[in-house]
């Protein structure tokens, strides 16, 4: 393995920190952050992003919220029995770039390759793109409901990026097109935009005692904390705003007996035993419970 010296990581820092996007330290041939509160604490400050590297060779995080990007993520199987759905395979595709291009014909639109975009460890792509203004995109995974496809990710709001000049398993992150972070095509920023929660009636449950409602308002609560703290990786942030709709409305049906305060702390604690930074999740916290207050859910006595 390659012994990296602090100054060549340095180097791509404050690269990265010229371009307007804020960077913080991943542990040395890692993905994961060597600091807590990686997103409030990622910087553009030159002296203390020189402080930083000269201490030790990091890996180069850059926050994508702060930076105001959104950075398409264009993986390669990472084993041979890594294949496609059969909804993707149908078309020939054999990695995230085949899917985005794939996509790109199916919205008439061409492939988005002009643009910052960086080479990773496993010989995947990250396209850099500055964020659409006067609206949030977060991070979407593959497949999921708000996913563009098969090995296609994205990090936006609440997440990040192994930057150029990292290591990881000894496996080189490098940039192949330096040019700016274009603006993310019209097309794209549709796709990624969450659907809004459409208007609706208050959900009623019928429950026929005021104990046996407490029981319930409990039981839903205990049960979104542990869908925060047995999320999986890179999953986590994610899981903590579906979390906080779901119990956003609740409190938004009334009756008191579950407080925005108490939710918001007890979905904190959660958060942060899961290795999030508590700045990145109480906004996501605050936006999950605006989210499901605009949709009550109301639990009979």
């Amino acid at each position: 393995m390659t012994q990296l010296r602090p100054s060549d990581q340095l180097a791509f820092a404050l690269d990265a920190a010229s371009r307007g996007w804020h960077v913080f330290p991943l542990i040395p041939g890692d993905k994961r952050p060597a600091i807590t509160a990686w997103e409030q604490r990622a910087t553009t400050n030159r002296e203390r992003i020189t402080r930083c590297w000269t201490q030790a060779p990091y890996n180069v995080g850059i926050a994508t919220g702060p930076s105001g990007l959104v950075v398409v993520d264009l993986d390669t199987p990472k084993t041979p029995d890594d294949t496609p759905p059969a909804t993707w395979a149908a078309h020939g595709v054999t990695d995230g770039a085949d899917v985005l291009a794939v996509l790109c014909e199916r919205h008439g639109h061409p492939f988005p390759a002009d643009t910052h975009t960086v080479r990773t460890g496993r010989d995947g792509r990250h396209l850099y793109f500055a964020a659409p203004g006067g609206e949030e995109l977060r991070n979407t995974a593959g497949d999921s409901a708000r996913g563009l496809g098969w090995k296609v990710d994205t990090r936006a709001a609440g997440g990040y990026v192994v930057g150029a000049g990292s290591t990881v398993n000894a496996r080189p992150y490098t940039t192949v097109r330096a040019a700016p972070a274009a603006p993310l095509p019209a097309w794209l920023t549709d796709l990624l935009r969450p659907a809004p929660l459409p208007p609706q009636r208050p959900v009623t449950v019928p429950l026929t005692a005021r104990d046996r409602r407490g029981k319930f308002l409990n039981a839903a609560l205990n049960g979104e904390l542990a869908r925060v703290t047995r999320s999986g990786d890179h999953q986590h942030n994610h899981a903590l705003y579906i979390a906080s709709i779901a119990l956003g409305q609740l409190v938004a049906g009334g009756g008191g007996e579950l407080d925005a305060y108490e939710v918001t702390e007890k979905l904190v604690e959660a958060a942060l035993s899961v290795g999030q930074g508590e700045g990145e999740a109480r906004r996501t916290i605050a936006s999950g419970l605006r989210a499901g207050g605009n949709r009550p859910r109301r639990v009979a006595a």
